[in-house]
């Protein structure tokens, strides 16, 4: 699966409920939790993917891979952590984010069975900033409007530089 980057319009695109989970979704959801491995992540949304469907995957070190369909968050705790993020889809760029330290969710795995789960800490964070790329919303929308834009006017650089050293590998 290829990975859309910042300035993709379907990044900030509502992404639609799963009607019905079949055999293909446990393909998708293999293939989202490869691609988040060869990307190096903890977590993939299926918008980053171009899939405007409610699904994501998320895998932590010293935990099993886990796919979210059409997931809610039904409890947040009121306490908050800060720490520091970053994006499959805005590489290389990290920023503060705060958010709730413990949060419950329900969805259904790739099989269509349903669970709930209940996670603190990194799991937890992961968890709610994949859910946050289903409502449309990147890591960068949660913090300050000056932070924001020196990230995506240094993102806009980096990807300026890669593009005209791609292009001078291709000159005669």
């Amino acid at each position: 699966m290829e990975i859309l980057l910042l300035g993709n319009e379907l990044l900030h695109q509502k992404a639609l409920p799963v009607k019905q989970i079949t055999p293909e979704y446990q393909q998708i959801a293999a293939d989202l939790v490869q691609t988040l491995h060869d990307g190096r992540g903890l977590g993939l949304a299926g918008p980053q993917v171009g899939r405007m469907e409610r699904i994501f995957a998320v895998h932590i070190e010293n935990d099993v891979p886990r796919v979210f369909i059409n997931p809610s968050i039904i409890e947040t705790s009121p306490e908050t952590v800060r720490y520091e993020e970053g994006c499959l889809s805005i590489p290389g760029l990290y920023a503060d984010v705060i958010r709730p330290q413990t949060i419950k969710i329900q969805a259904w795995n790739e099989c269509g069975k349903p669970f709930t789960l209940e996670v603190t800490g990194l799991l937890a964070r992961v968890i709610l900033h994949e859910y946050d790329h289903l409502e449309g919303m990147l890591f960068i929308d949660r913090i300050p409007e000056q932070r924001r834009e020196k990230i995506v006017a240094k993102y806009e650089r980096i990807a300026m530089q890669k593009e005209r050293r791609q292009k001078a590998r291709y000159r005669v």
